[in-house]
């Protein structure tokens, strides 16, 4: 599967974007999608997950209630909104894919596919 992440900008604090994660290539609607991000000189890091199957979604405590993930199987995409930007938010956004239901939501090294990442900017 390819993924190709889009969305990101710059945008003041307190403010929204919507991230979007398209998928070609293998079936999608049997993935497990998960977003990640990367701020300079520190490591990746969780922040949302949604399965295939059953549509559950999985947070980091740093975005739980101002981050919501979903997905449209029927469009290949899956998106995250970010509401309530602050200025730590500032990073690399990219999803990631895995295939099957055994797998580690919060784990980077679970997933097998990943995207090119979209630049997200909070200003304060």
């Amino acid at each position: 599967v390819q993924l190709q992440a889009s969305g990101g900008g710059l945008v003041q604090a307190g403010g929204s974007l919507r991230l979007s994660c398209a998928a070609s290539g293998r079936t999608f609607s049997s993935t497990n999608i998960g977003w990640f991000r990367q701020a300079p000189g520190k490591e990746r890091e969780f922040v949302a997950a949604i399965t295939w199957s059953s549509g559950r979604t999985y947070y980091a405590d740093s975005v739980k209630d101002r981050f919501t993930i979903s997905r449209d199987n029927a469009k290949n995409t899956v998106y995250l909104q970010m509401d309530s930007l602050k200025p730590e938010d500032t990073a690399v956004y990219l999803c990631a894919a895995v295939y099957g239901s055994v797998w580690s939501p919060r784990s980077a090294g679970s997933y097998g596919y990943w995207g090119q990442g979209t630049q997200v900017t909070v200003s304060s």
